[in-house]
């Protein structure tokens, strides 16, 4: 059983309820069965308001021409999760448009041509054909004016064939959110939040027989002969006949490998083992250990374990100008060594929290573990994620635990720390960043690794608005997208993309100027996509200067709050301070949405009310 704020009861319950239980026991469970109805409560009037949301932000997006005539799309692959293949390939391009020919690449023969439909024959010509990965036209992408095109939306899944013209996908797309939204968090134990904890995973099972490759991989040999992993963001496939990847793992630092580059494997077959309870910190080179600012009761203290009854030096937090590490000195105890991946001398930092495995003047050799540091294990995983994670990726809110994210692809280096935060400089050959880190975060990087832009420097969730800044539009929209899914996934709910890639459209419609040119703009307004393409086609046909934005990113109630449509607006929240604004800048409502149509007691611009159908006249032929 669990404790409402996540702890696990020590107490368990032993009896079955025809066993009967002891009053304690009756008690815990009767604790755990209030937290259960109380959460189904909130949950619907959370469900429901975040469904409410989603409608208001996507009810004007309906199909409004046949094609928009981009050549722009995205590049989808089957989605990999720890090796596992979660969404095959087939699945997440069935029932889209392909956005250029997709050629066999032995025979070269066109399977689809450029603006063709995949459906179920087509999918499995292209999986037959080898092919890992496709360019699709979304939603995303699609370049209307308004709504969007047959072509950027593809199926109609709830009829299985192409969208008609008139169909208000987006209130479809809101809903198909919308209403799982009450099984995601519902799914409360019957008797209350049982305690469940995670079986890690400690080792790689390949699934299919295959040829081995390393993939940005640096290790060395330990004392047994085994390689250990020295690099965090390495990979190693498994190739068939063709040299085509069946599966992909990514492999954590510290962990031992079964198996060389190159070397033939069969499926079951295990090829790497890691402890999941902790991360360790592995030396490089061998030699004479030496122990640097750790001293007992100040920055070290004894803790005997009580499963084992074993003691170890845990490092506890310590003053600002101690730095607690680990040095390997040559025979003759001199800092001569150098690690071979950084070229910087083989000193390790310690962090808070670290288990301290080696002892002064130990001999080590290269792979061995000089320091453990534990994985936060005790909360269980009971309400996090589900609704409230949907909703904060919606409202593209900051996250609580906020991890920073590196700006610029370099190597980092550790200087010191400045008021109880650790300074952490990321170096490429050009440029330099500085990070300030609180000082008992565990950092997922050491002192010379190299990292890549927009990679995590510590725990924590990144922020949506830094990989946009960091990494672009195209990468956020499929992060995005994908940290919904993952959501849906662990509840075993299926949703289709494009439903979800219609919102983030929406949350994506808006840019903010950063230099206004000879335009009408002011600096720091959000002014919509199309308005801003306009104004600066107007400014270069009178030769004048364009102005400059930069594309943000806005949660859903703010979408929803600055759409053209100013009825809307106000229908949805915050009334009187939408219409103040409208009345004051004499804001002109076009019409073009349904709820405003709805307000106004008009024909819905949807289905056979769309403008298309207006001018079209019925003869009736007598015979």
């Amino acid at each position: 059983m669990a404790k409402p704020s996540g702890e696990i009861i020590e107490t368990p319950i032993t009896a079955n309820f025809r066993e009967g239980l002891t009053p304690l026991q009756y008690f815990i469970s009767t604790h755990g069965a209030r937290k259960g109805l109380a959460d189904t409560a909130l949950k619907t009037a959370n469900s429901g308001y975040l469904t409410r949301r989603l409608v208001d932000v996507t009810q004007d997006v309906i199909i409004r021409l046949d094609d928009c005539n981009t050549n722009d799309g995205i590049s989808v692959k089957s989605l990999v999760e720890s090796g596992e293949i979660i969404e095959p390939l087939e699945e997440r391009i069935f029932g889209r448009v392909a956005a250029e020919a997709i050629k066999d690449p032995v025979t070269m023969k066109t399977i689809v041509s450029k603006g063709e439909e995949i459906d179920d024959v087509l999918s499995q010509k292209i999986i037959g054909a080898g092919i890992n990965e496709v360019k699709i036209r979304s939603v995303l992408t699609c370049e209307s004016r308004h709504g969007v095109c047959r072509k950027c939306y593809g199926r109609n899944l709830g009829r299985g064939e192409h969208v008609e013209i008139g169909e208000a996908v987006g209130i479809m797309a809101a809903q198909s959110i919308g209403e799982p939204g009450t099984q995601l968090t519902m799914r409360t134990f019957h008797i209350g939040g049982t305690a469940t904890k995670m079986v890690e995973q400690s080792v790689l099972v390949v699934k299919n027989s295959g040829t081995v490759k390393f993939i940005d991989l640096t290790t060395v040999k330990d004392r047994a002969g085994s390689l250990v992993v020295m690099n965090r963001n390495s990979s190693i496939a498994i190739l068939d006949a063709k040299g085509r990847e069946k599966e992909k793992y990514s492999v954590v630092y510290g962990a031992k490998l079964k198996i060389k580059d190159g070397q033939k494997v069969d499926a079951g077959q295990h090829i790497a083992e890691w402890d999941p309870y902790s991360n360790p910190i592995v030396t490089e080179v061998g030699g004479k250990i030496a122990l640097g600012d750790i001293i007992e009761g100040v920055s070290v203290k004894e803790e005997v374990d009580q499963v084992t009854g074993l003691s170890h030096k845990v490092i506890i937090d310590y003053p600002n100008e101690m730095r607690p590490r680990v040095s390997i000195k040559d025979e003759h105890g001199k800092a001569t060594l150098k690690s071979p991946s950084t070229n910087q001398l083989a000193r390790y930092p310690l962090p808070s929290g670290s288990h301290v495995l080696v002892e002064k003047g130990a001999i080590v050799h290269p792979g061995d573990i000089i320091a453990k540091i534990p994985r936060e294990t005790t909360k269980t995983k009971d309400i996090t994620g589900g609704l409230p994670r949907v909703a904060e990726l919606f409202e593209a809110r900051k996250p609580k635990e906020q991890a920073i994210a590196s700006e610029i692809d370099g190597t980092v280096e550790f200087q010191g720390f400045h008021k109880g935060m650790r300074i952490v400089v990321v170096k490429s050959a050009t440029d330099s960043k500085e990070y300030h880190i609180p000082k008992g975060k565990h950092l997922n990087v050491h002192e010379g690794d190299t990292v890549k832009a927009g990679e995590a420097l510590m725990d924590g969730s990144v922020n949506p608005h830094s990989i946009l800044e960091i990494l672009g539009p195209k990468e956020l929209e499929s992060y995005l997208v994908d940290e919904v899914q993952k959501v849906y996934r662990l509840q075993g709910v299926t949703i289709n993309d494009k439903h979800i890639e219609v919102i983030v459209r929406q949350m994506m419609k808006k840019v903010k100027i950063e230099d206004s040119g000879d335009t009408d703009f002011l600096v720091g307004e959000n002014v919509d996509k199309i308005v801003f393409e306009d104004e600066n086609n107007r400014m270069l046909k009178q030769k004048g200067k364009p102005a400059q934005a930069k594309p943000i990113l806005l949660g859903i109630t703010k979408a929803s709050l600055t759409t053209d449509s100013f009825i809307s607006a106000a229908s949805f929240q915050e009334t009187t301070r939408v219409l103040t604004e409208a009345a004051i800048s004499g804001a002109q409502d076009e019409l073009r949405g349904l709820k405003e149509n709805v307000i106004m007691g008009r024909l819905i611009p949807a289905g056979t009310g769309i403008r298309k159908y207006k001018e079209t006249f019925v003869k009736v032929i007598k015979e």
